[in-house]
């Protein structure tokens, strides 16, 4: 049934899913089948047969309708032991009270205009829904295994497992999580990511299940089981974020058998007053009282929600936010504070070389020629500065935990922390406290009697981080960045960025201790993070972002997943969270604005029942209408 006038509880099961669309073919043909015989009664002038024809009419076109109306009623004030009535009952009470009076064409036309209208609903329902099931027709079916004889074979991806190596051809769809073993391409990853441009490719790179491999033939090695890949995690938010409800819907879905009770309280109430208001005239307080259950059915009303969150549910699917659910998306419209974690959120995760102070530059080649043997992030920052391919013949002993020594021609050359070195010069300490009080890690190259070059490495902030912190803090949501680095570390990457709060030297367990204090202060309070040390804050806070580059935990335990690094998406996530509450409550006051003026004007002037059902229904389409305006992005 259609959204406005649901009394049953939303399942979205494959079985649900099946019954529900050849239902839906069937109320489309019936109400197909009840216009043509309506159209054919107009020009047929034997009285009986038209009444015949109006009558079918009602019947056929209207089956959906009370069959919503009286049997769904029934079963689940049946069910919980109390009259549970839905909108549809007063649409069916309104046709049936026509007949009663012998005003079959308008008991014709109610129906069909009802039906009508929410068959059409029910069509823009589901068109607010394809952004986020379009997913489910991209999941990869086959695979090309690579056998251990180098045969390949066309396989299930479900068949998969861990370990298996599969061949990826130009234009296939990579078939599983994995990482390329061999060759180089570039990656389509828009429908995991939400990235527009090609990502290139290279061996020991991850690629997702569901991408589209754009040029080169690569071979990759599976990292996941087919169910637990990034696309199967996505269709698992999906699933959830069609079933859950926001506050908004919840509580109009609750208080509607409550409405639907009080108008029918209230119908015969109104019957009466009719009645003695004219004249004792029971045809005409008769066809007003139908009128006045028209005119009171808050079906605008129930339609003033989900149409809109479905449609900003799929808005941010399409642009790499996905929400488990409309509360969490209308949850993030009420933050009044946004705590970040720094590395790998805030900032890009991976050092960079910012600083090189030379006291002999001449030895820059022993340098390169010495981390060159390493793989740490330090000795990979420091190569990619330099951007020289040197070979010496040069011995390298790692020191664990400090750095590295290495011998060539007969020096003991030594690259690593301040304190392998032996009573540095006064110009070199003063250097290196001035890195370290701009947050930068510093580390020393030279002999460990004479320091040959100051380093100064930091982790650079993400390219949207500051304008993302601006725009929270232009909205007066305070912000503040929870950190494991010290405190000066901290401070120096929290005020380059603004961050109204600055929280460092914090253990992994006492983020979420922090999300606790924050909410005793700000009430909602939004975490965003990537990490596993980041998971319990995630569950904590009002609201978690995970970061999806991040770990698969930060991913399960938030309410919304980036599924990229761009931290501009946050921005967009809260501008719609913003636009939906205010088209929400459009919505709300121009449905109850429309009841008031059907039930005034039937009071006053005494309105026709085909034009109350025209009035009525076309509110309901433009409430729909107006929650369709979020599938259009907002920049």
């Amino acid at each position: 049934m259609s959204t406005c006038c649901e009394s049953h509880d939303h399942e979205h099961d494959h079985h649900h899913d099946h019954d529900h669309h050849h239902e839906g073919h069937l109320n489309t043909i019936l109400f197909g089948v009840g216009i043509v015989l309506y159209v054919i009664a107009w020009f047929i002038p034997i009285a009986w047969v038209q009444t015949v024809l109006y009558i079918t009419t009602v019947i056929l076109a209207g089956y959906h309708v009370i069959q919503a109306g009286l049997v769904d009623t029934f079963k689940r004030s049946f069910k919980e032991k109390a009259f549970k009535p839905n909108i549809h009952v007063l649409m069916s009470l309104g046709a049936l009270g026509a007949i009663l009076i012998q005003e079959f064409s308008e008991a014709a036309l109610l129906i069909l205009i009802f039906a009508g209208a929410h068959l059409l609903e029910d069509y823009a329902e589901s068109k607010s829904q394809k952004e986020i099931t379009s997913l489910l027709k991209l999941k990869p079916k086959q695979a090309r295994l690579v056998k251990t004889n180098a045969e390949t074979i066309l396989v299930d991806v479900d068949d998969l497992n861990i370990g298996d190596v599969v061949l990826v051809l130009h234009g296939d769809q990579v078939p599983v999580d994995g990482f390329i073993i061999s060759g180089s391409t570039t990656i389509d990853q828009s429908a995991i990511t939400g990235e527009s441009m090609p990502v290139d490719k290279t061996v020991n790179d991850i690629v997702y299940g569901g991408t589209i491999n754009l040029t080169h033939t690569i071979e990759v090695k599976v990292s996941k089981h087919p169910e637990e890949t990034v696309f199967a995690s996505i269709l698992n938010l999906v699933k959830n974020a069609q079933r859950d409800l926001s506050k908004t819907a919840k509580w109009i879905k609750k208080i509607e058998p409550i409405y639907v009770t009080i108008v029918l309280i209230i119908a015969p109430l109104f019957y009466l007053l009719s009645f003695y208001g004219l004249n004792n005239h029971s045809d005409i307080a008769f066809y007003q009282t139908m009128v006045f259950l028209i005119g009171a059915s808050p079906c605008a009303l129930a339609a003033t929600d989900i149409p809109a969150t479905l449609s900003a549910l799929s808005q941010l699917a399409r642009r790499g936010v996905l929400f488990k659910g409309g509360s969490y998306l209308s949850n993030s419209n009420d933050i009044k504070a946004i705590a970040f974690d720094k590395t790998g959120t805030l900032t890009v995760g991976k050092p960079e070389v910012t600083d090189v102070i030379w006291f002999n530059e001449s030895k820059v080649d022993v340098l390169i020629a010495m981390e060159k043997t390493s793989n740490h992030p330090l000795s990979i920052a420091i190569l990619n500065h330099f951007q020289k391919n040197i070979d010496l013949n040069i011995e390298v002993n790692p020191m664990i935990g400090s750095g590295m020594e290495g011998f060539y021609e007969g020096v003991t050359y030594v690259v690593g922390k301040p304190a392998l070195f032996v009573d540095p010069s006064s110009v070199v300490e003063q250097t290196q406290q001035r890195l370290e009080a701009e947050g930068k890690t510093v580390i020393y190259f030279g002999v460990k009697s004479e320091v040959y070059a100051v380093i100064g490495l930091k982790d650079m902030p993400k390219a949207k981080a500051k304008s993302t912190i601006d725009y929270f803090k232009s909205k007066h949501i305070h912000t503040i960045m929870i950190s494991g680095d010290s405190k000066t570390t901290a401070e120096a990457m929290g005020s380059a960025l603004g961050i109204d709060e600055i929280i460092g030297d914090v253990l992994p367990a006492e983020k979420s201790d922090w999300i606790d204090t924050l909410k005793l202060n700000h009430q909602h309070v939004a975490m965003v993070g990537d990490g596993v040390n980041d998971a319990p804050a995630l569950v904590k806070s009002s609201i978690g972002f995970a970061m999806k580059q991040g770990t698969d935990i930060a991913m399960e335990v938030a309410d919304a997943v980036l599924m990229d690094d761009d931290l501009n998406k946050l921005v967009i996530a809260h501008k719609v969270s913003q636009k939906l509450r205010r088209v929400v409550i459009q919505n709300m006051i121009f449905a109850m604005g429309v009841v008031l003026f059907l039930i005034m004007t039937n009071l006053i002037l005494n309105i026709q029942l085909s034009l109350t059902v025209f009035i009525h229904e076309g509110s309901t389409l433009v409430v729909i209408l107006n929650g369709l305006r979020l599938l259009k992005n907002i920049s």
